[in-house]
């Protein structure tokens, strides 16, 4: 392949390495959600979560005085006549219910034109005699050959000068044609039928003010509230119960037209209106009872208002961060079920505050960018995981044994690349005095012992289930616990340096035999928390582990030429321990670099030699020095040359010429590395 092309072919794996990153997917997938929302179809899809919880959450009965008398074709066939019914028959009405003591009547209907004189004037003296009426002003289209205008029509000012206010009756709908807002205007016919029964029952009267973004509660479909026909109002005595007139006590009554237009929305007129419970009914409501309900919110103070903007941005920043947090692993069934309980979520947070705020936050765009993120991430999965097992198979398939490759691509949750914090045992060795053999052999002899030497402990430390870091000069630094966690890495660990040790003598002998060098190895184990994962650049990292636990390991590995032993463990390695490896307790030492003692083991499988070892320690630490060297005296006569005995001897030798410690805690501290 050319370099050109290697080139053009390694830039479309790195976009496509971008493209797949989690972040970069959530954020496009927020990013097209955010796009939709803007658009009116969604607000549409908005309006229909809207309409839901209208319907799921109305009372569907009514409790405030609110009678409808409806005009209806039953009416038309009992007063044997046609729309628009003789006012004389509002006239009769409106006494009826003077004499029932209602409140207010409010006649959504429009008396623009004249009629009857003897009508007009009966209607006229009702409605001076009841005091608190109101009549519909409305809109109307003209088209003619020189105009084509709305226009709006008010009541006949015979009305209006006999004590009727006008109160404008049309109502505005949304783009799909659903009734859902409270017309704000002045004079809205609502508002004049309130501000009229206000005069009559004062402070009874939640509210009579509305602003933009104020919706109606409908308080259930069509017919929730009482109707009663207009032609029995007209004979109430005779074709009501008999305490009709204390049911109508003290009522806003609304009169206007009940038309059944059943399933054709074409077929709906001016006066009647879809609403939220329209889906549901496939009713329409009579614009009277619209009006009914816009009073009774108003009454009660309970009419729906759409929460401020920067709610819905924050229900949806909300859903991206969850969304972006939870679910930059990919697991279709774990991020599915997450997936569930934050719609969940926000579906319950909407309505509740809808329920008990009465506010209605548009929570749908957040729903439908947290799927979308989903499906998203589900999408780009595919690559993902093959992109990542190519990684991680790359990655350590040169420092930790195949097994666990295998393990780590068949697991990758078990695994955090970047920098985690994790409890290791750290591995460090290094070969004595391999500088001055060096210097008196050929560098290709060099290489060669070197080589392979590190590839014989290499392998016994993969074969260990551990982790290689790195080479350090002739030495080598290995970790167990990572990148797999593992309940006997300190057992682990234990049992490589010992192998390696054994290892070491065949090697040895025959590098001896080969060059005429002797090689000899020492090795510290240190176990504690360490910040684990790749570290370095963009371009070039290493998975690699740092801490002070690591500085210690490497310490021990040095304090093995105080003591002439080939292998030193922290008690925290020794503790963590639960295989039947026995140590045997060296010293607790003070490194440099630190203020507390640190307790160090070697291996060791002889019980009394531990227990010798153990004695003469403990007259040491209690600063019974003469004891503590008749013990190491007596251990070094049964175990001739041992190194630790010789050490703790020449220390006491030491003490007994220059002096015993005042202050003797049984620490020694060592000043070299």
């Amino acid at each position: 392949m050319r370099p050109d092309r290697r080139l053009f072919a390694r830039g479309v794996r790195n976009l496509i390495s971008k493209l797949a990153d989690p972040v970069a997917v959530s954020l496009s997938a927020a990013l097209l959600g955010w796009l939709i929302i803007q658009t009116t179809a969604w607000r549409h899809v908005e309006l229909k979560l809207f309409d839901f919880l209208v319907v799921r959450s109305a009372p569907n009965q009514v409790q405030l005085p609110i009678t409808i008398v409806g005009i209806d074709e039953a009416t038309f066939r009992e007063l044997k006549t046609s729309w628009p019914l003789p006012r004389r028959h509002h006239a009769k009405l409106l006494d009826n219910l003077r004499s029932a003591g209602a409140a207010v009547v409010g006649f959504d209907i429009t008396f623009a034109e004249a009629s009857g004189l003897e009508d007009d004037n009966a209607f006229a003296g009702a409605i001076q005699k009841f005091g608190g009426v109101v009549l519909a002003s409305d809109l109307s289209f003209r088209e003619d050959a020189a105009v084509r205008q709305w226009y709006r029509i008010d009541p006949n000012a015979l009305f209006i000068m006999a004590g009727a206010r006008q109160g404008y009756a049309s109502l505005q709908v949304d783009g799909d044609a659903v009734l859902r807002r409270v017309p704000i205007v002045g004079d809205a016919f609502w508002r004049v039928v309130l501000d009229a029964f206000d005069q009559v029952a004062p402070g009874v009267v939640a509210s009579l003010d509305a602003a933009e973004g104020t919706y109606i509660r409908y308080l259930g479909g069509p017919h929730t509230f009482t109707y009663i026909p207009y032609h029995d109002l007209l004979d109430p005595d005779r074709r009501l119960p008999a305490g009709w007139r204390e049911f109508l006590k003290d009522n806003i009554v609304l009169v206007g037209r009940n038309l059944n237009v059943i399933q054709d929305v074409g077929a709906a007129q001016a006066e009647m209106y879809q609403t939220p419970f329209f889906m549901k009914t496939r009713e329409f409501m009579p614009r009277v009872e619209a009006h009914a309900n816009l009073i009774a919110n108003m009454v009660t103070g309970e009419v729906l208002r759409e929460a401020p903007e920067h709610w819905t941005i924050g229900a949806w920043i909300a859903a991206v961060l969850v969304a972006m947090l939870f679910m930059r692993r990919w697991h279709p069934l774990r991020n599915g079920i997450l997936l569930g309980a934050s719609l969940a979520l926000l579906a319950g947070s909407e309505y509740g505050v809808f329920e008990r705020m009465r506010l209605w936050v548009p929570a749908a765009g957040a729903m439908m960018t947290a799927v979308l993120i989903y499906a998203a991430q589900g999408i780009v999965a595919f690559i993902v995981e093959q992109r990542q097992r190519r990684e991680l198979r790359n990655a350590f398939s040169m420092y930790v044994s195949p097994a666990v490759v295998e393990e780590v691509i068949a697991h990758p949750e078990r695994l955090k690349l970047g920098g985690e914090r994790r409890e290791i045992t750290i591995l460090f060795t290094d070969l004595s005095g391999f500088t001055s053999i060096a210097e008196k052999l050929d560098p290709e002899t060099v290489a060669s012992i070197i080589n392979r030497h590190l590839s014989g402990m290499t392998d016994t430390i993969l074969e260990h289930s551990g982790t290689l870091d790195k080479f350090i000069g002739d030495g080598v630094m290995a970790f167990w616990g990572a990148p797999i966690v593992s309940e006997r890495q300190s057992e682990d660990a234990v049992l490589a340096a010992v192998a390696m040790q054994e290892k070491m003598v065949t090697m040895s002998a025959e590098i001896l035999e080969e060059t005429g060098a002797r090689l000899e190895m020492r090795i510290g184990i240190n176990r504690g928390e360490c910040i684990v994962g790749n570290m370095g650049g963009d371009k070039r990292f290493d998975y690699t582990a740092m801490g002070d636990a690591i500085n210690l390991a490497s310490r021990l590995e040095g304090v093995n030429k105080v003591y002439g032993t080939r292998i030193l463990a922290s008690d925290a390695v020794v503790a963590a321990m639960a295989n039947p490896v026995r140590f045997r307790e060296v010293d607790t030492v003070r490194v440099k670099g630190k203020q507390v003692g640190i307790t160090v083991h070697t291996p060791c499988d002889d019980e009394a030699l531990i227990a010798m070892s153990a004695e003469a320690l403990a007259a040491y630490r209690a600063g019974r020095f003469e004891a503590a060297q008749s013990a190491w005296q007596a251990l070094l006569e049964r175990y001739p040359g041992d190194p630790v005995a010789k050490v703790f001897l020449s220390r006491i030798a030491r003490f007994q010429a220059s002096g015993f410690p005042a202050e003797w805690d049984g620490v020694m501290t060592l000043e070299e590395k």
